[in-house]
């Protein structure tokens, strides 16, 4: 696998998210304290950042969207915005 080392970490995200039911962005950041508002989009630090979750996260319907998930090299080019 190519980044088996993220797997421990978005398991863990994945199970947190399932079982949230945020009403804004404030109490999703009790669940993940670095999460990131930028623009539409939600970004998580994955595996201590290492890496990055980008989702659109929908308060009303309790639906998280990934969008894509990157290397922090790759998130720091900005590309993805």
């Amino acid at each position: 696998m190519r980044h088996a080392d993220s797997v421990p970490s978005l398991s863990n995200w994945l199970g947190i998210t399932r079982r949230a039911k945020w009403r804004d962005l404030t109490e999703l950041r009790k669940d993940f304290g670095s999460a990131d508002q930028v623009g539409r989009r939600t970004v998580f630090n994955i595996a201590g950042n290492k890496y990055h979750l980008i989702a659109r996260v929908n308060y009303k319907t309790q639906k998280v969207f990934i969008l894509r998930i990157m290397t922090h090299e790759e998130y720091s080019k900005g590309d993805w915005k």
